[in-house]
């Protein structure tokens, strides 16, 4: 993993997450108004006027939280700042899924660890049911120390992960080859807190250390203002109401520009650490159609 770059690189990662959060500060939304806790007994909380979420795990129980909302495509965005200190054993899952045997999802997954190792941010592209899209990082930042911003752009061209507004991963719609996308199932936003000591942390070799909980990730500013929320089997994104916005509905066919795509090639060349296109173990019979394209 290399963790060098060119000064100019680093102020422009460190511009666009000024910029970035300063936006979301700005248009966020209130997390009593677009969320419901859905467990954990207490252990979640919104604080602050709804401005603040937080989610706590202990021995007995972790806990989560959805949208109140569906979406069908959307970009949305969240920041979270992961749980510090030693976090082996914890997984912190933000996603997007629908419902049913055959569901969609788009996952963010933020491995914990031991303290002063790195978090491990795990990623998942599942349709129809079926996933196996796994592609993992390391993050050039702590992000225990602050809150940073993770974000999903989902239109029928592609999904988009990004960090800070990075983008870190791109799944496109390769439907003409025979690989399912996501354009069907409106999903809903969720996030949990839990204990995965079994599998989580190198394996399930490292388990969770009870006497530093209760663990706490924390959540804010919100934004799903270009997003297509789902309702009574109609899209909001066919409304006029929505068409008349001023950014109009561009995001729905947005693609990567060069410097973007430049960033995108950063991210992957440094800090991805794991990619199913690249595990044959995996693939014995050969690997999925759209390998072949990356």
């Amino acid at each position: 993993m290399a963790f060098s770059t060119s000064s100019s690189s680093l102020f422009l990662i460190f511009f666009v997450s000024f910029w970035l959060s300063l936006v979301l500060s700005s248009s966020a939304g209130n997390f009593n108004q677009d969320f419901q806790i859905t467990w954990g007994d207490g252990r979640a909380k919104i604080i602050n006027n709804g401005d603040l979420l937080t989610l706590s795990l202990d021995r007995f129980s972790g806990s989560g939280f959805q949208s109140k909302n569906e979406y069908l495509f959307g970009k949305i965005d969240m920041q979270l700042k992961l749980v510090p200190g030693n976090s082996a054993g914890t997984v912190t899952a933000y996603y997007l899924s629908s419902k049913g045997s055959n569901w969609d999802e788009i996952d963010f997954e933020f491995l914990g660890n031991l303290s002063g190792d790195p978090y491990i941010l795990h990623t998942n592209v599942f349709s129809q049911g079926k996933g196996n899209r796994e592609q993992q990082f390391y993050l050039w930042f702590d992000p225990t120390a602050d809150f940073h911003t993770y974000s999903v752009l989902w239109n029928p061209k592609h999904i988009i992960f990004s960090v800070d507004g990075i983008p870190i991963r791109k799944f496109k719609n390769l439907e003409s080859i025979g690989v399912p996308f996501p354009k069907n199932q409106p999903m809903r936003i969720y996030s949990s807190l839990w204990n995965a000591d079994d599998w989580a942390t190198r394996g399930g070799l490292v388990k969770t250390d009870w006497s530093k909980a209760p663990f706490t990730a924390s959540y804010r500013n919100f934004n799903a203002i270009n997003a297509c929320v789902w309702s009574s089997g109609a899209s909001s994104c066919t409304s006029s109401r929505k068409s008349a916005t001023p950014t109009g509905n561009a995001w729905l066919s947005q693609e990567l520009d060069s410097s973007s795509e430049g960033r995108l090639k950063w991210v992957q060349k440094n800090y991805m650490i794991y990619n199913y296109c690249a595990d044959a173990k995996r693939f014995p019979q050969g690997f999925p159609p759209e390998c072949k394209l990356s």
